[in-house]
């Protein structure tokens, strides 16, 4: 229940953040638009004023707006933007003082080859 609930709300906020909340709306808008504009007009009229731009309906315009708004938010101001000091030229790693390395194990394919301590079992295969 929980994660089928959490799937839900990482969809909606994925919607959110690439802007298809604003497609969704716009369609809305056109819809109604082209249902208003069939009343008054043939197919090919409501079409043509629907999707001409000369013709805004109250909704296209709030979400011309609110598109506007959202790209100038987007920007962030020269002055909050993070800066990092620059760092020292030299950078040297040392060694803890009781430090030693491991002799190299030996990996090779006749090592790897073996033969097992105990024979399988015989009866549960033949």
């Amino acid at each position: 229940m929980f994660v089928h609930t959490g799937k839900i709300f990482l969809i909606l906020a994925l919607v959110a953040m690439l802007g298809a909340h604003w497609a969704l709306l716009q369609t809305v808008a056109w819809t109604a638009m082209l249902a208003d504009n069939l009343h008054s007009g043939s197919f090919c009229e409501a079409v043509t004023k629907t999707f001409d731009g000369e013709h805004p309906c109250p909704l296209c315009r709030a979400i011309a707006a609110g598109k506007k708004s959202e790209n100038k938010s987007a920007t962030v101001p020269a002055t909050l933007k993070m800066e990092f000091p620059p760092l020292k030229a030299h950078f040297v790693l040392v060694a803890p003082p009781q430090f030693q390395l491991l002799p190299a194990e030996n990996f090779s394919a006749k090592s790897l080859a073996q033969k097992p301590l105990l024979q399988p079992p015989r009866g549960f295969f033949v």
